[in-house]
């Protein structure tokens, strides 16, 4: 069972004066839960240990399925492939970071794969910064957190550079590149997380901005901001799957710009490899003894409780559960149904004495850097809270 640790939250008021403003869902409630899950030293390093390896095995999966031209399988647009590769074959495509969500780690169950959100992941200014506020309005010991992500990922940033583990070289390397921030204009929580990375990357060493993403001007030449300055880099939160669905010319203009090595782009194309859920097949016919990895398939799995995806999704959308008799017991609608479907493994998330279900994120940056917890019910949908946690 879920330990738990009772908080006294922080008002709207100090929220938004952090910056946080989306911290009331839309039925009224606090998306911010008033608790902290408590886990153990040996724990958060079990967490760490697990994101370590399961990126190690994203990446051999990644390089089987472009070895083998497995791109079909996985749901990859046709006019990603060429983008794919090209950032894949050249280190300077830096994978910034992203967020595992696990199942167990707490309370003695196994840690489990549910699916890596590796280009666009969510929650990372509540990991990264809402849960130092919580433990400093509580009076509580700061460092009690396995949560280093603000300084991961400035360091990842560093990396863009040395594209190295050695980040001291840094500043004799630095050439005074640029970067350019993007986030739809309109959703104050993308928004926000876009311009924390901004800071991340400017604590780094870099000279950044910020533009919406609309008013963003492409061509075979490079990218380039409202007043016509040129990138060097780009840092996007807008899915690639998005791109490749909805936005047929840019996906075009982009893989020029790839292609021409005008601009790098953040995170890169071939994160959307690890985005696509089918990755998780593949994975587990590479690696089917791992203990982090659940049985998966492109076809249902037979006598065994499981978890229709789409190989592309979010916030729950498009889920179905269903029992060993071919039954659906739970599910949410949403519209990714269009996507091909995976089949993986069912694994219950530890709940509290509420009965309340708890699912771990661990972010990435290099190496596992933080974590967090989304709290729920057997779907984790977007009216799931986000829960902080402390060390003891």
């Amino acid at each position: 069972m879920i330990k738990l640790q009772k908080l006294n939250p922080l008002s709207n008021e100090k929220l938004e004066k952090l910056g946080f403003t989306w911290h009331t869902d839309s039925d009224g409630s606090k998306y911010i839960n008033d608790e902290l899950v408590v886990i153990s030293q040996d724990e958060a390093e079990a967490y760490y240990k697990a994101g370590n390896e399961v990126y190690d095995m994203f990446v051999e999966t990644a390089e089987h399925v472009i070895k083998n031209e497995l791109f079909f399988e996985l749901g990859i647009p046709f006019n990603f492939i060429e983008m794919i590769k090209k950032s894949w074959e050249n280190d300077v495509h830096w994978h910034i970071y992203g967020r595992f969500d696990f199942a167990g780690g707490v309370d003695a169950k196994p840690i489990k794969l549910i699916e890596f959100n590796a280009d666009t992941p969510t929650s990372l200014f509540e990991t990264a910064l809402l849960q130092w506020a919580l433990l400093k309005e509580n009076h509580l010991d700061e460092e009690k957190q396995f949560n280093n992500v603000y300084e991961a990922i400035s360091q990842n940033f560093k990396r863009l550079i040395t594209l190295d583990e050695d980040i001291s070289t840094f500043n004799e390397n630095y050439n005074g590149w640029k970067i350019l921030f993007s986030s739809v204009e309109g959703d104050d929580e993308e928004e926000a997380t876009t311009r924390l990375l901004q800071q991340m990357a400017t604590d780094a060493g870099f000279n950044t901005s910020f533009e919406y993403l609309q008013n963003i001007k492409f061509d075979k030449d490079g990218i380039f901001d409202s007043q016509d300055n040129q990138y060097e880099y780009w840092f996007k939160l807008y899915p690639w799957e998005d791109i490749g669905t909805d936005e047929s010319e840019l996906s075009v203009t982009l893989n020029e710009i790839i292609k021409n090595q005008k601009a790098i782009i953040l995170n890169p194309a071939y994160t959307l490899l690890f985005q696509s859920k089918g990755i998780m097949k593949i994975m587990y016919d590479l690696f089917p003894d791992s203990p982090y990895l659940l049985k998966t398939s492109f076809e249902p799995l037979e006598n065994i409780k499981q978890v229709q995806k789409t190989l592309f999704g979010r916030e729950g959308a498009n889920i179905k559960i269903i029992d060993a008799n071919g039954e659906v017991v739970e599910q949410i609608d949403g519209p990714y149904d269009n996507y091909n479907k995976i089949y993986q493994e069912y694994v219950e998330f530890t709940k509290d004495e509420n009965q309340a279900k708890y699912q771990a994120g661990v972010f990435f940056a290099y190496e596992s850097c933080g974590i967090s917890f989304r709290k729920g019910g057997e779907i984790l949908d977007n009216m799931s809270k986000f829960v902080g946690h402390i060390i003891v």
